[in-house]
């Protein structure tokens, strides 16, 4: 018996597979700095990637609360994917908190 398998919908090699969840266990242990320099690294080589961006929105959004730049990155993702929930939700989310200010 076999756990769910995960599709790589997104076409992520591995060397971006590898390195996004190192980011995000960085973001885990609250060593953003080398989560951020490790989101920006893949960004600059592939600056359209739906799931770099996404992580890199909730991290600026969660661990950052620079919910504008969370705003902006979803943004970004929404108009490359427009039927993105996670991207629309989460763009919802840091606008609630912007207008509460």
């Amino acid at each position: 018996m076999t756990g769910p398998t995960w599709r790589n919908i997104y076409d992520l090699n591995d060397y971006e597979i590898n390195n996004l969840g190192i980011a995000e266990d960085h973001m885990e242990l609250m060593e953003i700095t080398q989560a951020e320099n490790i989101l920006i690294e893949l960004l600059n080589k592939n600056p359209n990637c739906i799931p770099i961006l996404n992580v890199m929105g909730h991290m600026q959004g969660r661990y950052l609360s620079d919910f504008k730049n969370a705003i902006k990155i979803y943004e970004k993702v929404l108009i490359l994917e427009p039927d993105n929930a996670w991207a629309r939700d989460e763009r919802r989310r840091y606008q609630r908190y912007l207008n509460y200010d």
